[in-house]
């Protein structure tokens, strides 16, 4: 079992800052504000400091709220949240502020799987454990993190995967004349890694044709720019296969600029777009109008599990090493009902504009 070291201190220290604030004849209130790592404001606090890769999607921002959420002072938590912009070099620096602060605990949503033996060995031999959010990392030894929290993105590409299979069959759509896109996420992410294998693997068992594979970082902006790019060289693209929404949403932007349509009628010289997360008002609106066809969903509020597991650790036991959360998936035309994925069936949820 992975213990951790008590960094939490006792009651004389709390008795020798009273004595302190009575020697300067200093009050409560005119104390100086609370700052992470204070003494007085964590002593009764578990501290946990958690990485989060970023804001470049709803989804991402949808995960931070949720984090944010759970760990609130009244429910006995200091969080010391730090925003990595989306790098690595950034989180590595910020989980050795972590070390250095003392915190009981340490969260990270990774932002790709490599190159975290070195900074997650320090945490270890500082008796931290460390908890991975979202995306999962590749090292060696397993036991420098303590558990997982997140989803399954292999599952989430073969449940959109399958859906078009179905799709292009019930419609009598010609696969042979699929020219598909594929918008890929932040390269070496799980997120991206999940998602491309799936699309990798249909396009293999259906002889489906990719003319064009970008890197569209997750991001409206680039998704946008790479598809405007996309349709400029291949104007006989009909489908496009998005590793986010975001993507999605800047996907049909250029499409729209570019004076085509977004739809499902690829007879008719509309450009299919399938997607990931479910999360913005913006998206799902997208979908009721089916300029998105299907969304695999992925959840985002992260929080709950990841304080569950907190408090196993606190009661001296030892959580799941994986924690996977449950996913659905989305689409506006109620021609498909359910997918097959992993062996396994799974509903499809109609969403309607009533």
């Amino acid at each position: 079992m992975f213990f951790k070291k008590n960094k939490r201190p006792g009651g004389c220290i709390s008795i020798l800052l009273v004595i302190c604030l009575l020697c300067i004849g200093c009050s409560p209130q005119e104390a100086a504000p609370e700052v992470a790592g204070d003494v007085g404001v964590s002593k009764d606090l578990i501290k946990v400091g958690f990485s989060q890769l970023g804001a470049e999607s709803d989804w991402r921002q949808a995960n931070t709220a949720s984090i944010k959420e759970a760990f609130t002072r009244e429910a006995g938590f200091q969080l010391i949240f730090e925003d990595a912009g989306q790098k690595q070099a950034n989180q590595t620096m910020a989980i050795r502020r972590f070390i250095q602060q003392g915190v009981d605990y340490i969260a990270v949503a990774p932002a790709t799987e490599v190159g975290w033996e070195n900074v997650l060995a320090e945490a270890k031999e500082a008796g931290i454990p460390v908890i991975l959010v979202d995306r999962m990392i590749e090292v060696k030894d397993k036991s420098l993190y303590t558990c997982w929290i997140g989803s399954d993105f292999r599952l989430e590409a073969d449940k959109v995967t399958s859906w078009m299979e179905q799709y292009f069959k019930l419609h009598d759509i010609n696969q042979k004349k699929l020219r598909i896109a594929h918008l890929q996420g932040s390269i070496g992410a799980s997120a991206q890694i999940g998602r491309t294998g799936g699309l990798k693997a249909a396009v293999k068992k259906n002889n489906w044709k990719v003319v064009a594979t970008e890197d569209g970082d997750f991001t409206q902006a680039k998704g946008r720019e790479v598809t405007a790019g996309i349709l400029y060289e291949h104007s006989d693209v009909n489908v496009i296969y998005c590793e986010n929404d975001n993507m999605a949403m800047g996907a049909i932007e250029a499409i729209e600029a570019a004076g085509r349509k977004a739809g499902k009628d690829i007879e008719k010289g509309e450009i299919m777009v399938v997607s990931f997360d479910g999360v913005s008002e913006e998206a799902m609106q997208l979908l009721r109008e089916g300029k998105i066809a299907c969304i695999g969903e992925c959840y985002p509020a992260h929080g709950p599990k990841l304080r569950a597991a907190i408090d196993v650790l606190e009661a001296g036991k030892k959580p799941d090493k994986l924690s996977f959360v449950s996913e659905g998936i989305y689409s506006a035309d109620s021609s498909i009902t359910q997918v097959s994925a992993a062996g396994k069936d799974y509903p499809v949820t109609i969403i309607t504009n009533n």
